[in-house]
């Protein structure tokens, strides 16, 4: 009994430490969102793929090649350079003359990396602001999208804004390296072209709405829930409340309805997809996905990239909000709390993904 007492004395300290921790965590993610909301401050971070690629393979030919043969070829290098920069300078006094044909083309690379409430949409919009006023003809944007979906709005914006790309007349490639399923699928049938690794997940064009229901554990300890509405169908499904057949046919006429939009969006940017077939929530592999007309290319996207490094600049764009420390810190516990909740998710989805 005194073992008993000391482990349940023990259990009550670790809950309230383990409570405290979360109402202090609570309130830096509170924090957080206020700051953010408050201030959009950022700057663009650009770099130039070509010249990454071309240090790591110099890297890597001086640990290779004798050192006299280095020596030789960095001088050589050097006077090259040299030549290069007058003609560059030469060039761009002619700059009003030249030809998108006889200048190099550029391909602006993004990324896009989504959780459940796509929140990534943010340094979307100011990344494709950016890049579409810079564009020339013969450019393209590749986005690399990685996100197994989440909520409606959210991945609507998100798709939104890639159209802006389109609408502008720029060449927009998405490439699928792990996966793009529902809202990310959404996003990726905006592209011209779709490109997929051959084990990227694609699909789930289907919507998912699930929660608890506690009503009858609070009926059995004598708790009341009230709820007032104004509107027949202002809340069909509640948490505590007791749902009825009503409320669950209308949330379920709200989903199929919300489906169809879904399907609709799909088949405007991808006609040739028989999207009654595909549309039915089931998600496919790369490979499976071309067969199903989900997709355009089996390629990931750094054979892309390393198809483009010889002839045209490839420019990574990424737009970086400025965050305090207490940001920061409360960005970090919520998206910890975001992963984990999307991990239960994934895991309810069955074995795909």
């Amino acid at each position: 009994m005194e073992f008993l007492y000391e482990y349940g004395l023990f259990l009550a300290r670790a809950v309230t430490v383990v409570a405290a921790i979360l109402i202090l965590v609570a309130g830096l993610v509170a924090i957080g969102s206020r700051q953010r909301a408050v201030h959009h401050e950022g700057h663009i971070e650009v770099r130039k793929i070509n010249e990454r690629y071309k240090a790591m393979g110099d890297a890597v030919r001086s640990a290779m090649d004798d050192p006299a043969v280095v020596k030789s070829r960095h001088k050589a290098e050097k006077k090259a350079a040299k030549v290069a920069a007058k003609a560059a300078k030469k060039a761009r006094r002619k700059t009003a003359d030249k030809s998108a044909d006889e200048r190099r083309k550029r391909l602006f690379v993004l990324d896009f990396d989504g959780d459940l409430r796509a929140s990534a949409t943010d340094n979307l919009r100011e990344e494709i602001s950016v890049v579409l006023s810079q564009t020339e003809e013969g450019d393209e944007v590749l986005l690399r999208v990685e996100s197994p979906g989440g909520m409606v709005h959210g991945y609507g914006l998100a798709a939104s804004q890639l159209r802006r790309i389109r609408d502008a007349g720029v060449p927009l490639t998405v490439a699928v390296d792990k996966v793009a399923a529902s809202g990310g699928y959404m996003m990726a049938c905006v592209g011209e072209r779709i490109l997929a690794a051959p084990f990227a997940v694609l699909g789930s064009i289907g919507v998912l709405a699930q929660l608890p229901n506690f009503h009858r554990l609070l009926k059995k300890h004598d708790i009341d829930f009230e709820l007032m509405t104004a509107g027949e169908y202002k809340r069909t499904l509640t948490v505590f409340g007791e749902n009825t057949d009503e409320g669950r046919a209308k949330f379920h006429q709200e989903l199929e309805e919300t489906h169809a939009l879904f399907k609709e969006f799909v088949s405007v940017n991808r006609p040739a997809l028989e999207i009654d077939k595909v549309a039915t929530g089931e998600v496919w592999y790369g490979s499976q996905a071309l067969d199903e007309g989900l997709i355009d290319e089996v390629k990931t996207s750094d054979e892309l990239v390393q198809e483009r490094l010889a002839d045209w600049d490839v420019f990574e764009v990424k737009f970086v909000h400025r965050k305090s420390w207490q940001e920061k810190l409360g960005l970090a516990a919520e998206g910890a709390l975001m992963r984990l909740g999307m991990r239960l998710w994934q895991r309810d989805q069955g074995p795909h993904y």
